[in-house]
């Protein structure tokens, strides 16, 4: 069992990375207040695709395919990186 384990992780893992030969990866920072860095903040790397992105929504993609989304009323704090 553990073999088909580390296999079925092999395989994902060769899998994003021929996908990243095509896809432009971001790394989104969302920070609920104007200070990054704290403990507040949440990363997300190897996302492919952001589906929108305004002053108070946030929406994108993530590397497993879950439809991921932040809103706030006051707007929202997010910076987007592309990745190399």
């Amino acid at each position: 069992m553990n073999r088909l384990r580390n296999f079925g992780e092999w395989c994902r893992t060769t899998w994003i990375w021929i996908k990243s030969w095509f896809i432009q990866y971001h790394k989104v920072t969302v920070s609920y207040n104007a200070i990054y860095g704290d403990a507040d903040d949440q990363v997300f790397e190897n996302v492919p695709k952001i589906i929108t992105q305004k002053e108070k929504l946030l929406t994108f993609i993530n590397e497993d395919g879950c439809k991921i989304s932040f809103s706030g009323a006051d707007g929202l704090n997010y910076k987007i990186e592309e990745m190399d």
